[in-house]
């Protein structure tokens, strides 16, 4: 097992220190997250979050149908559900399925936007936690051109 650089251990205990000095970090949300990383599948990351959720019409995904280039891929989650707390997005046939998680601070819109790699057609996941409960949205971007690996 290769350890970590003492470098890159100082740039990740200021990152984390920092996050948690604001108040966008607590120590099991960390743990938690650093799982889901790690998992290889949609149904590993829900299980890491502790997410069973559910679908919901308040939430807006917006990927392209087509996507030229699977290199660049720009993806947006709104959520109009009441006291988001967290948006994460997912695209299930990436190696690592989770691609991005974020926190909302209590009281801003949430919104995302962000790009990702495809490097095929898969279906992409906006998964939202709001008021300590679970929703979900998806749809599916067809990849013509690879981006992870491809």
């Amino acid at each position: 097992m290769k350890h970590p650089s003492r470098r890159q251990a100082l740039q990740a205990t200021a990152v984390l220190s920092a996050l948690s000095s604001i108040g966008l970090l607590v120590p099991s949300m960390a743990r938690a997250t650093t799982d889901a990383f790690k998992a290889r599948s949609v149904a590993d990351v829900l299980k890491a979050l502790g997410a069973e959720p559910s679908s919901s019409a308040d939430i807006q995904l917006i990927s392209p149908d087509i996507a030229e280039n699977g290199a660049v891929v720009q993806v947006s989650i709104t959520s109009g559900l009441p006291k988001t707390q967290e948006v994460h997005l997912l695209v299930e046939k990436n190696p690592m399925p989770l691609v991005a998680s974020t926190t909302i601070p209590e009281g801003t819109d949430a919104f995302v936007q962000m790009r990702s790699k495809m490097g095929q057609t898969t279906t992409v996941w906006a998964l939202v936690k709001a008021d300590g409960r679970w929703f979900t949205a998806s749809k599916e971007t067809k990849v013509t051109l690879g981006g992870c690996g491809g």
